[in-house]
């Protein structure tokens, strides 16, 4: 009776574990409806190339790539793509310091000025008490990119040594360690750390500890470092209303902010990784950082308010080393974007779940990242009812229609004030040369009649000037692909002529890397 009610028990529970599993099946997304899903989210946001794919338990289970590369070549994506992945460069910084915690060659609570003397804030003090720690964790007190301008959108000419030592004259807009500010500038920081302790650039140590053990063949720590560029995606943006292709734009003194280039073959050996801990290989026997420094860097640092319901129950989100961590229908989330000009990623780890999804995009729209992201997830978390191409995009179209009646508003009077001859005709008392402590100099000048912008060191940032009100004009960049137009904002001195200068972006939707509001010219005097 007793070996009866043995063999009841084992058929009951068989019978449950084969109805669990076609649960959980029943679930999941296959690779036709991820083709669907992509097809639909390259359409509606007019992205030209897509790459997706999903580690689950240790297997690569879905790796495509969609849309072409480039509208100029029209050639098609496929894993083996490479994008540059921007900001979740970070992650690959936090690790390298993670790997020299390890080697006990720093802590993560050892004083920057003990490795960059000449390292130095705003606030004396902060200086003082500034960690490596800290450099990650975006609590610094700095606003929101501050200071990106010296790396974006430029080329320009700023180097590492420049960056650090400008670093003194960007002003705190909050205490220090109580604030979440987003930053990158502090991760350049962080990458010479790295070259400090070790003798070697943060581009070597990140290729030869990290990315030659996980064997990431076609990736490097930046874009003029690939060995083999034949498989590379350009950037895309809106163009006067036409998605086209721009320029590659990003300075290499920030690869440890967001300098790698990668694809999916590579960046799934990198997330598998970091899903078993910093453990890789044949039967995970070897170990690129310790289980201690992985539990760190996915350890909330740094709140970050949840104001805002969703539909993945969110009750915390934080930001770790090098990664955002937040709860998704309970469980951990761990995540990262990237976006440079023309090209933004998102890589989302579950590790409950032992899931990974990276997607990587060739056009800034963030919102198809996260309606391919969001939808996957969708899938392993049970949520079912929900189109997240058709979300997103509501969410874009209300944000771009508050954003165009904010400037065409503003273009409309500036038409108005120019027709009805408002406007001041004696424009040499703005003209002349203006300096910021940290961003150089910008020329303001007469060309044809007109006043002109131009920035010394981010030459991209020139543009005719438009009078709007007052002693504030508009300047319009000669670059369309940025949508950046600003406000610039003339002082005038007891004599009536203008001393100083102060802007802002005009377009809230405009990439808050161009920090204007960070800026304080003053007349250069001759």
């Amino acid at each position: 009776m007793r070996k009866k009610i043995t063999t009841i028990k084992t058929l009951l529970l068989f019978v449950f574990i084969i109805i669990s599993t076609i649960h959980i099946n029943a679930q999941l997304i296959s690779s036709i409806e991820i083709d669907s899903l992509v097809e639909k989210t390259l359409k509606t946001f007019d992205v030209p190339g897509i790459a997706v794919a999903i580690v689950k338990d240790g297997k690569i289970i879905h790796s495509k790539g969609y849309g072409v590369r480039s509208l100029n070549t029209k050639q098609k994506v496929d894993e083996n793509t490479l994008f540059g992945i921007a900001s979740n460069s970070k992650a690959f910084t936090a690790a390298a310091l993670g790997i020299l915690v390890d080697e006990g060659k720093l802590k993560w609570d050892d004083k920057v000025t003990d490795y960059i003397p000449e390292f130095k804030l705003y606030n004396p003090y902060v200086t003082e008490e500034f960690t490596i720690r800290d450099l990650l964790t975006h609590r610094s007190g700095l606003g929101l990119g501050a200071g990106d301008l010296m790396i974006f959108p430029d080329s320009s000419d700023f180097t590492k040594k420049d960056i650090i030592y400008n670093l003194r004259f960007l002003k705190s807009v909050s205490s220090f360690r109580t604030k979440f500010d987003y930053d990158n500038l502090l991760y350049i920081v962080a990458g010479e750390v790295i070259a400090r302790v070790t003798g070697m650039s943060w581009e070597n140590f990140v290729e030869t500890k990290i990315m030659q053990p996980l064997n990431m063949g076609s990736s490097a720590s930046s874009f003029n470092r690939l060995k083999n560029k034949s498989n590379v995606i350009d950037a895309h943006a809106p163009v006067n209303g036409k998605v086209q292709v721009i320029r590659r734009d990003f300075t290499e003194a920030s690869d440890p902010a967001a300098g790698i280039y990668s694809n999916l073959t590579d960046m799934c050996k990198w997330i598998m990784m970091q899903l078993n801990n910093g453990r890789y290989g044949e039967n995970l026997n070897k170990k690129l950082f310790s289980e201690e420094v992985h539990e760190e860097m996915w350890t909330p640092q740094t709140i970050i308010p949840v104001r805002t319901s969703s539909s993945y129950n969110t009750h915390f989100s934080s930001y770790g080393l090098g990664w955002f961590l937040s709860d998704a229908k309970g469980y951990k989330q761990v995540t990262h974007t990237g976006g440079l000009a023309g090209i933004v990623t998102q890589v989302t780890l579950i590790p409950e779940m032992k899931l990974g999804i990276i997607v990587f995009t060739n056009q800034e729209s963030g919102a198809a990242f996260t309606a391919i992201t969001n939808t996957i997830k969708d899938s392993y978390l049970g949520i079912k009812g929900i189109d997240r191409v058709d979300e997103m995009h509501e969410r874009v179209v209300k944000n771009k229609t508050h954003a165009d009646k904010i400037t065409d508003d503003i273009w409309k009077d500036i038409d108005a004030i120019q027709k009805s001859g408002a406007a001041k005709t004696d424009f040499s008392i703005y003209a002349g040369t203006y300096t910021d402590p940290w961003f150089g100099e910008v020329n303001v000048s007469m060309k044809s009649g007109r006043l002109w912008f131009d920035s010394k060191r981010s030459p991209r940032l020139s543009g005719q000037m438009q009078a709007y009100k007052g002693n504030t004009f508009v300047v319009k960049w000669n670059d369309r692909s940025m949508n950046a137009d600003a406000f610039v904002m003339f002082e005038l001195d007891n004599t009536g002529k203008a001393s100083g200068i102060k802007m802002n972006a005009i377009s809230p939707s405009t990439d808050f890397s161009f920090d204007f509001q960070d800026l304080n010219f003053h007349r250069k005097v001759n």
